[in-house]
C-alpha cells in the first residue's frame, strides 16, 4: 500500500526500523493516522492507527499489529517536506484529535521526492495519548537542522575556528588604538572595558570548546556507523567462508566482533524520545541487540551479562535493572526469537526460542558416561568446558538435569559433584543383580577397571 507513493521501511526481526547512517530517533507517538486531505484520488496512502517515529532524517510510520508490518511500514523523508504549518488552536480543535499538517513534494510519477513538480498537504492525526505540541516543536527543529546535509556542511567548522583565532589575536594587540581604530579607554572606564574584554574572551573560549566537543561527538557517531558496517561484513563473511578459514583467522574475526560490539548502539531508545512507549521500544531494541551475544554464547546467556553488554553499548544512556527486566518481560507480547527464562534456583537467563534443553542434557549425558567420569563424577567446571558456557550457567544445567532424573548430586566440602543416576536401573527385589547391558553395567565395569 505504501509503495504507491511513500518509500517503504525495512524492519528488524523485532519490528524496529532499520535506520540510515547517522540517523537518530527523536520522538515517538502512538495511535497516529497519516493521510492526505488534498486530493481524494492521490497516490498518497491513508495509514491508520500506527506508531509514528520522528528521526533526524525521516518521518516513519509503523503499524501497531505485527501482521503485515514489513509490507505496510512507510516513511516520509524530511528533505521532501517543503513546509510545516503551525498549529492553530480553536474551539473545534479542543474537542477533535490534534493534527499536524505539512506540505510534501511529489515527482511527476507521484512518488515523494525532495524536488518534486507538485505538492500535497499531508496530515498527522494523533488519536492516542501523546504531546502533540512537543512533537511539532521537535518536528520543526529536525526539519530546520537538516542533519542529512551534515557531510556537506562539515567543512565550515574549520573556517569558523580560523575566524575566532584571528579575532582573539586582534583583541590582544597592544598600543594606543584598538582594533577598530578608536582610542583605548584608561582609568576606571579602561578597567571596566578590560573586564568586559576578558569576559568576552572567556565566552569565545567556551564556545570553541563546545564546538570541539560537538565535532568529537559527530566523529564518534561516524565511528559507530563504520563499526556497525564492519561488524555486519564480518558476520556475512564468516557465514559464507566458514570452510575456507582456519582457526587462527576465525579467532581474529571473533575478537574483532567483540571489539565492534562494544563500540555502541547508533540510536539508543531513551525516555525523552520514546515517552510512554519507552519500555516497548526498549524491549524491541534489546531483542535485536542480544542476537550476536546469544550466538556466541550457544543460545543462552545470563541476564546480568546482557545488562553489562547492553549498557556498555548504550554509552551514557544507561538503563536500570528494573528497566531491563521490564523490557524482557514484554517479549511475550511481541513476535521475537528470544525469551526470558527463570531457573528453579532464581537465576534468570535470556535464551533463543530454538534452544533445546534436550540437546544440553544429551551433551551432559555423554560427558558423565565416560569411563573416568562414571566413577569420579563431574563438576560445574567440567560441564562448563563441554557446553562452552560459564560455570554458573553450567551448574544450572546440571541442576535441571538432576530434576529430570538424569543425574544424582553429591555435596561435599569440595563442592557439588554430579553422577549418572543409577537408581532407575536397580532392581528393588534383587539389589545385587547386575544386568549385562545398561548404565549400571557400564558403571560396574568402569569401577572394576579402575580397581
Amino acid at each position: 500500500m505504501a509503495g504507491n507513493c511513500l518509500p517503504s521501511v525495512k524492519l528488524t526481526g523485532s519490528g524496529r526500523p532499520v535506520l540510515e547512517p547517522n540517523e537518530i530517533e527523536c520522538f515517538f507517538l502512538s495511535g497516529v493516522d497519516l493521510l492526505c486531505e488534498d486530493e481524494p484520488n492521490t497516490s498518497f496512502p491513508h495509514l491508520k492507527s500506527g506508531l509514528l517515529i520522528l528521526t533526524t532524517h525521516r518521518l516513519l510510520w509503523l503499524p501497531d499489529s505485527a501482521a503485515g508490518a514489513a509490507s505496510s511500514a512507510a516513511a516520509v523523508p524530511l528533505p521532501a517536506i517543503s513546509h510545516i504549518f503551525s498549529h492553530k488552536k480553536s474551539i473545534r480543535s479542543v474537542f477533535a484529535s490534534p493534527r499536524v499538517r505539512f506540505q510534501v513534494s511529489l515527482s511527476p510519477e507521484g512518488r515523494v521526492a525532495a524536488s518534486g513538480s507538485r505538492s500535497v498537504v499531508a496530515t498527522v492525526v494523533v488519536r492516542g495519548k501523546g504531546d502533540c505540541d512537543a512533537f511539532l516543536t521537535k518536528f520543526w527543529e529536525n526539519w530546520r537542522a537538516r542533519a542529512w546535509e551534515e557531510a556537506e556542511s562539515g567543512s565550515s567548522s574549520g573556517s569558523n575556528a580560523a575566524a575566532a583565532v584571528s579575532a582573539t589575536a586582534a583583541a590582544s594587540s597592544s598600543g594606543i588604538y584598538s582594533s577598530d581604530g578608536t582610542v583605548r579607554m584608561v582609568g576606571v572606564s579602561g578597567i571596566l572595558r578590560k573586564e568586559q574584554e576578558m569576559w568576552e574572551s572567556t565566552d569565545r573560549s567556551l564556545q570553541e570548546a563546545f564546538q570541539d566537543l560537538n565535532a568529537l561527538m559527530s566523529k564518534a557517531k561516524e565511528m559507530v556507523v563504520l563499526a556497525e558496517k564492519m561488524r555486519l561484513k564480518l558476520l556475512s563473511g564468516s557465514n559464507s567462508q566458514t570452510n575456507a578459514t582456519n582457526d587462527e583467522e576465525l579467532g581474529s574475526k571473533e575478537e574483532m566482533q567483540d571489539w565492534l560490539l562494544s563500540v555502541g548502539i547508533i540510536s539508543p531508545v531513551t525516555k525523552e524520545s520514546a515517552g510512554a512507549l519507552y519500555h516497548q521500544q526498549l524491549s524491541r531494541q534489546l531483542a535485536d541487540f542480544v542476537k550476536v551475544p546469544l550466538e556466541r554464547a550457544g543460545g543462552i546467556i545470563n541476564l546480568i551479562d546482557i545488562y553489562c553488554l547492553f549498557n556498555r553499548a548504550r554509552g551514557t544512556e544507561l538503563i536500570s535493572p528494573d528497566d531491563l527486566l521490564q523490557a524482557c518481560s514484554l517479549w511475550e507480547k511481541f513476535d521475537v526469537p528470544v525469551v526470558l527464562r527463570k531457573f528453579d534456583s532464581g537465576v534468570m537467563v535470556i535464551q533463543t526460542k530454538s534452544h533445546s534443553d534436550e540437546e544440553v542434557f544429551a551433551k551432559i549425558k555423554m560427558l558423565v558416561m565416560k569411563p573416568d567420569t562414571l566413577r569420579a563424577g563431574i563438576s560445574a567446571s567440567d560441564a562448563a568446558r563441554t557446553l562452552g558456557v560459564a560455570p554458573t550457567m553450567a551448574k544450572e544445567h546440571l541442576l535441571s538435569a538432576e530434576s529430570k532424573g538424569l543425574l544424582c548430586r553429591d555435596v561435599s566440602p569440595d563442592g557439588f559433584r554430579f553422577y549418572i543416576n543409577l537408581f532407575s536401573e536397580i532392581d528393588r527385589d534383587d539389589m545385587c543383580l547386575v544386568k549385562d547391558q545398561g548404565i549400571y553395567a557400564s558403571w560396574v565395569q568402569a569401577d572394576h577397571t579402575h580397581a
